[in-house]
C-alpha cells in the first residue's frame, strides 16, 4: 500500500510536507480566537437563545441553541448526563380542592379521584455509581398517568436554578461535573471549574445560596420539599389563563443532614436514602407530600420588581400564598430498577389539555433538551412504549418503525388525512378535551438578548440571607469555606468573596478569613477564635441586607427550614444500644411507643441474634454508625450496661450523637452508660443540666418527652467540645 493510501486510510492528509490528524485538533486554542459552532461559523452571543422579543419565546430556528444542546444531549451513553443517581417510587395523587375556575384538566378538577403517579429522586453531578448524600441539588420528579394522558412535574428540591436561559445549561454542566482531564472530583461541586464559572455568571448567585445551605443536604427524601421551579399556565373552560407554581410539602417537614454526617454517610452507607425509602414502603409505610400552588394573574406579576419568567427567582408567599390542593402517597417499591427506575424518562413537555408552557427561556430549552436526550439514552424514537413511560390511555397516531419498536398497528394506513382502511385517527377539537396552546399575543424582533428585568441577580439572594435562621446562617458560612477552600486557584476564590460581598459583608468576611484573605467587614468571627457560640449567633443575627427583586419584602417565610414548626417523628429511625442482659421489656415498650408515633426502633447489638433477655439485633454496633440514625436510647439491664460501658464503639454512638444535635436517652440500668460515657466525662458539671441539652434519663422509659424532643429534629446550641467540635 503507498503511504498516500495508507494516511487516507488513517484519517491523515498530506499538506506542506506535514501529516495533520484530521481526528483531532492539534492546534491549540488562544484566548485571541473567535468562539464557533461545531462548523467554523463564528459565534456573536453564547449568553442568550434567539427569542421573538426580550421576554418572548425561544425560536425553532435557533439553530446554534439546538446545536449546542444536541451535542450537550449525547455526550454520554447509557446513563443520564444529569439526574443519574435516582431512587424512585410508585403511588398515587389524590386531589383535595377543584381548580376548576383555572384549569380543564381532570387531574386537578376531580376532587376525591386517585391518579396513579411515579416519582424519581435524584442527585444532579455525580455518576450513577455516586452515594446518596453529596451536597447536590436534587432532583424531584413525578409522573402523573391521568385519564388524559402522561402529565410530567420535572422539578427539583430548590425552587430556583443556576442560570436564566437554556442555552448556558451545557457550560453550568460542564463546570459542574468533574473535571475532564482528570475525572475528579465525583458527586461534587467542591473545585475550580464550577465556582469559575459562578464568579462570572452573577445570576447563579441566589441558586448558589440555596446550594450551599442545608437545603441540598437532605436527612430522608421525604424531609425534603419539592418545586416545578418554573411559572407555567393553566387554562380554564372560557380559555382564561392563569399563571401556575407547583410546590411539594413533605408532611414529615423538612430536615436535613448536617455536612459532616453527610460525608461520613457516603463512606457508612452510600444507599442510605435509597435504602430509607425502600425499607420503609417495604415494611408497610409511606412517603408523603402536599401538593400546593401559587396561583396570580398577569396584572399581579406586573406589579412586582421581578419576572415571573426568570427561574432564578421566586415568587414569595407572602405575595401568592400557597394553596393546598392534594396529596402524593408513594406506597409501592419497583419491582425491577432498570426497567423502572432507570427507563423512566421525563419530560416537561408532558402536559394534559388545561395547562401549558410559558416564555421562560430556561424551561423553553428544557422543552427541546428531554425529548432530545432520551433518543440517544434509550436507544431511539419508541422510547415512549417501555411499559414504565407508556400512558394509561390508548395511543393512537400514524408514527410507525424506528428502533426498538414495541406495539404492532395492522393496516395500510400510517397518515393523514386517509380515507383507506377506514381512516386514521382524528383530531380531537378543543371543547372535546383536544389540547391546546394559549393564544398568547407575540411580536418582536428576532434577537439574542436578556430581558432588563432579569437583571437583578443580588437582590433575592440577601431575601433568602435574611430569611435564615442563625444557625443555618453559620452552617451557609461553612459550606461556602469548605468548599472555596478546595478550590487551587487564588483568582477564583477572590472573585467568589467578591461576589458573596454584594450580598453581604459578614458572609463574604467569614468566607474570607477561612481562605487566608482580608474580611470584608468590620467584625467577623475568625476559625479557630475565641468567641463563643452565643457571640457568633447574636453576630449572625444582626447581619440584614437591604433587598430588592422581592416584592419589597425584607424577609420571606418558608425559606428556613429552621422557622418551620416541627411535625411528628414519622418514618425516624432511632438506634437502641443493647448487649446480654439487655431488659427486654423496655426494649418492647421503647420500640412500640416509637411504632405507635409512625417512628421505629433498631436494635444494635454487640452481636446478631437474640440477646439474652429477649432482644433480637438484626444490625450490630460495630457494622452500623450512628450518622444513620436520628436518635439512641440505652435501655436498662444491669449486665447490658456494664458490656456497654467497657464497648468504646457505644461510647462513639453517644458522642456522635451529641456533636449532631441528635437526642440522647438512657433508662434505667442504662443511666450507669450515659454517666460513666466519655460524652459525661467530657461535659463534666454541664451533664447536671442534660435535659435542656437533649440528653434524658429516667428510671424508666419516658417516651413521650423522647418524642417530643426526637419531634425537634436537632438540639441546637449545645456547649462545643473540644474533642468532637462542630
Amino acid at each position: 500500500m503507498s503511504k498516500d493510501k495508507e494516511a487516507a486510510q488513517l484519517g491523515h492528509h498530506h499538506e506542506t510536507g506535514k501529516t495533520q490528524d484530521l481526528a483531532r485538533n492539534t492546534t491549540p486554542r488562544s484566548e485571541k480566537d473567535g468562539m464557533t459552532d461545531n462548523f467554523g461559523h463564528l459565534i456573536s452571543d453564547d449568553l442568550n437563545s434567539l427569542k421573538a422579543g426580550v421576554r418572548g419565546p425561544t425560536l425553532l430556528e435557533d439553530h446554534l441553541l439546538r446545536e449546542k444542546i444536541h451535542h450537550f444531549d449525547h455526550e454520554r451513553i447509557p446513563e443520564r448526563i444529569v439526574h443519574a443517581r435516582g431512587s424512585a417510587a410508585h403511588g398515587y395523587f389524590e386531589l383535595k380542592e377543584s381548580l376548576e375556575q383555572y384549569t380543564t384538566a381532570k387531574v386537578l378538577t376531580e376532587v376525591g379521584k386517585q391518579t396513579p403517579v411515579f416519582t424519581r429522586f435524584s442527585t444532579v453531578a455525580g455518576f450513577r455509581g455516586s452515594p446518596d448524600t453529596p451536597r447536590d441539588v436534587r432532583g424531584f420528579s413525578v409522573r402523573f398517568y391521568t385519564d388524559e394522558g402522561n402529565w410530567d412535574i420535572v422539578g427539583n428540591n430548590i425552587p430556583v436554578f443556576f442560570i436564566q436561559d437554556g442555552i448556558k445549561f451545557p457550560d453550568l454542566v460542564h463546570a459542574l461535573k468533574p473535571e475532564p482531564h482528570h475525572e475528579m472530583p465525583q458527586a461534587a461541586s467542591a473545585h475550580d471549574t464550577f465556582w469559575d464559572f459562578i464568579s462570572l455568571t452573577p445570576e447563579s448567585m441566589h441558586m448558589v445560596m440555596w446550594q450551599m445551605s442545608d437545603r441540598t443536604l437532605p436527612r430522608y427524601f421525604d424531609t425534603m420539599e419539592g418545586f416545578g421551579v418554573h411559572t407555567f399556565r393553566l387554562i380554564n373552560a372560557e380559555g382564561k389563563s392563569t399563571f401556575v407554581k407547583y410546590h411539594w410539602k413533605p408532611v414529615n417537614g423538612v430536615h436535613s443532614l448536617v455536612w459532616d454526617e453527610s460525608q461520613k454517610i457516603m463512606g457508612k452507607d452510600p444507599d442510605f436514602q435509597r435504602r430509607s425509602m425502600w425499607e420503609t414502603i417495604d415494611q408497610g409505610g409511606t412517603y408523603e407530600w402536599d401538593l400546593a400552588v401559587q396561583l396570580f394573574s398577569q396584572e399581579e406579576a406586573d406589579k412586582w420588581d421581578f419576572d415571573i419568567l426568570d427561574a432564578t427567582k421566586i415568587i414569595p408567599e407572602e405575595l401568592v400564598p400557597l394553596k393546598v390542593i392534594g396529596r402524593m402517597v408513594l406506597n409501592r417499591n419497583p419491582d425491577n430498577f432498570f426497567a423502572e427506575t432507570e427507563q423512566v424518562g421525563y419530560k416537561p413537555t408532558n402536559l394534559v389539555p388545561g395547562m401549558d408552557f410559558t416564555n421562560d427561556p430556561l424551561m423553553q430549552g428544557r422543552l427541546f433538551s428531554y425529548l432530545d436526550t432520551q433518543l440517544i439514552r434509550l436507544g431511539g424514537p419508541n422510547w415512549q412504549q417501555l411499559p414504565i413511560n407508556r400512558p394509561l390511555v390508548q395511543v393512537a397516531n400514524n408514527q410507525r418503525d424506528g428502533f426498538m419498536r414495541q406495539t404492532i398497528e395492522p393496516g395500510r394506513v400510517s397518515y393523514h388525512p386517509a380515507s383507506l382502511d377506514g381512516g386514521s385517527p382524528q383530531e380531537v377539537p378543543v371543547s372535546q378535551g383536544g389540547f391546546a396552546s394559549y393564544p398568547e399575543q407575540i411580536s418582536g424582533e428576532k434577537l439574542r438578548k436578556r430581558a432588563e428585568s432579569f437583571s437583578d441577580h443580588y437582590g433575592q439572594a440577601k431575601l433568602f440571607w435574611n430569611s435564615l435562621e442563625p444557625i443555618e446562617r453559620k452552617h451557609l458560612c461553612k459550606a461556602f469555606q469548605f468548599e472555596l477552600s478546595k478550590v487551587e486557584t487564588r483568582h477564583v476564590r477572590v472573585a467568589m468573596i467578591d461576589q458573596l460581598e454584594k450580598i453581604h459583608p459578614l458572609l463574604a468576611s467569614q468566607v474570607a478569613v477561612a481562605l487566608g484573605e482580608a474580611p470584608r467587614a468590620d467584625k467577623v468571627v475568625k476559625p479557630g477564635g475565641t468567641a463563643d457560640c452565643a457571640e457568633e449567633m447574636q453576630l449572625l443575627a444582626q447581619a440584614e441586607a437591604v433587598t430588592s427583586a422581592s416584592g419589597g419584602l425584607t424577609k420571606a417565610q418558608g425559606l428556613s427550614m429552621e422557622a418551620q414548626p416541627p411535625k411528628g417523628i414519622r418514618n425516624r429511625m432511632v438506634a437502641i444500644l443493647a448487649a446480654d442482659g439487655v431488659d427486654g421489656a423496655q426494649v418492647d415498650a421503647i420500640k412500640q411507643a416509637l411504632e405507635a408515633e409512625g417512628a421505629k426502633g433498631e436494635v444494635l447489638g454487640q452481636h446478631l441474634g437474640l440477646l439474652d433477655g429477649g432482644a433480637e439485633a438484626k444490625k450490630t454496633i460495630s457494622n452500623s454508625h450512628m450518622v444513620l440514625f436520628d436518635a439512641v436510647i440505652v435501655p436498662g439491664g444491669a449486665k447490658s450496661a456494664a458490656a456497654l460501658l467497657e464497648d468504646g464503639d457505644a461510647h462513639a454512638y453517644l458522642l456522635e450523637a451529641y456533636k449532631h444535635g441528635k437526642p440522647i436517652a438512657a433508662y434505667g440500668e442504662g443511666q450507669q452508660v450515659l454517666q460513666g460515657s466519655d460524652l459525661a466525662a467530657l461535659l463534666g458539671d454541664q451533664l447536671g443540666n442534660a435535659k435542656s441539652l437533649g440528653i434524658l434519663s429516667a428510671d424508666a422509659p419516658a417516651m413521650a418527652e423522647f418524642v417530643q424532643t426526637l419531634a425537634q429534629h436537632r438540639i441546637w446550641g449545645r456547649p462545643q467540645l473540644k474533642r468532637i467540635s462542630n
